[in-house]
């Protein structure tokens, strides 16, 4: 019979999602390259897929915040520190996205690599702030993060509360430089504002961005929402999680981002759908009551077919760089005209973000997005795995 083999994980939250890291030198021979292998790995320590959509046999929480895994490693680049590879892994199907980062995870990234000594320690400081510069190689761009230092030591406790977070925790800025499309503008079909044609939906008025993560913008009064809804109103409701799909997928296609519509289903982490409204007031999902003065505007956001929580960090940022340029979708619902940031109302409560836009000859580009995350290691030791998870490409397949 098979036996289990133990490979060396962290378990770790990164503002409103949790994760298991791996250092990639801990990892089995046959899973420290990409592929079958590697995703087998990574899908049966999360304990997917699973047909009950539960993960009662892995550490994943049956959410998109809580189904991810990320591998660092020391950097290959001479200006970087590490590299941060991100696998989202499908809750109830056999795969694992690679397409996107996750911003939320990324503010544990430095940490977890200072924590594993990953970094030379000649470049952190006793006590102060470390930049640590980040490499994400899914979406080939740089990431900031300051991580606060204490006697050696990153410092995880602190009084910073961020909304989707119960408890607080020591702050960590993350700079997302150059967050646009290495591949293509910023706006990727050249038009701030496009009609998206959704058979037997719609037609909506929508800003497809592609920053931080490739998403789809529509105004919520276009779907016939108020964009106060929290996640039991779109969750519990197939009508509407099969209309953002729909959604999700054309807006896919009209991004350039599939071939053919069929290709959505294998590529669930990105894009994002995303609706917005003007400032108004609502209840956040902890009770909180957000008034129309404490936000420039409100968001929702779908992620892996389902209303998120708060707010992935990654579709923060591409909410940060779309507000900044004048007539997107985003930037009319706070308001309009030139910004340099927003404070947006999301399911769990608010969150600011910043971005600075500007247009040439190439198109629109933004030099850095920032908003504010915490982390903290939950647990650390061994994940355990059946052995056979790692028998060959085969078995894996």
């Amino acid at each position: 019979m098979s036996k289990q083999i133990k490979v060396p994980a962290t378990y770790m939250r990164g503002g409103t999602s949790k994760g298991v890291f791996f250092s990639l030198e801990d990892l089995p021979e046959a899973a420290k390259q990409p592929g079958v292998v590697r995703d087998q790995l990574l899908m049966r320590v999360i304990g997917s897929p699973d047909p009950y959509a539960k993960q009662i046999d892995g550490m994943g929480g049956a959410t998109s915040s809580t189904s991810k895994t990320v591998i660092v490693s020391t950097s290959s680049r001479p200006d970087h520190h590490i590299d941060y590879l991100f696998g989202q892994v499908a809750i109830d199907k056999a795969f694992v996205d690679w397409s996107g980062n996750c911003g939320n995870l990324s503010a544990a990234v430095a940490p977890f690599a200072i924590h594993s000594g990953l970094i030379d320690p000649s470049v952190l400081p006793e006590n102060g702030i470390a930049e640590i510069k980040i490499w994400q190689a899914n979406i080939e761009k740089t990431i900031v993060a300051k991580v606060l230092m204490v006697d050696g030591e990153v410092q995880e406790l602190g009084d910073f509360l961020l909304d989707g977070v119960t408890f607080p925790a020591a702050e960590i800025a993350v700079e997302f430089v150059d967050p646009s499309s290495s591949g293509g503008s910023m706006f990727p079909t050249g038009n701030l504002v496009d009609d998206l044609h959704v058979p037997d939906v719609g037609v909506f008025n929508a800003t497809m961005i592609n920053a931080g993560i490739p998403t789809i913008f529509i105004d919520a009064a276009e779907l016939g929402l108020e964009g106060t809804e929290l996640q039991e109103d779109i969750n519990s409701d197939a009508d509407w999680l099969e209309k953002f799909e729909t959604i999700r997928a054309h807006g896919a296609l009209k991004m350039g981002l599939i071939d053919d519509i069929e290709q959505a289903a294998t590529r669930q982490h990105t894009p994002k759908v995303a609706f917005v409204s003007k400032p108004k007031p609502y209840r956040s999902s902890s009770n909180k009551t957000i008034e129309t003065a404490d936000v420039d505007l409100l968001v929702r956001a779908m992620s892996m077919g389902k209303l998120h929580h708060a707010m992935m960090g990654t579709a923060a940022v591409a909410i940060a760089c779309a507000s900044s340029v004048e007539g997107t979708v985003v930037n009319m619902a706070a308001g309009g005209g030139a910004r340099e940031g927003v404070t947006f109302g999301h399911p769990s409560g608010t969150l600011k973000v910043g971005a600075v836009a500007s247009q040439s000859e190439q198109g629109w580009t933004v030099e850095r997005a920032i908003m504010s995350r915490s982390a903290r290691i939950l647990m650390e030791g061994w994940v355990r795995v059946p052995s056979d998870t790692l028998l060959n490409d085969e078995i894996a397949s």
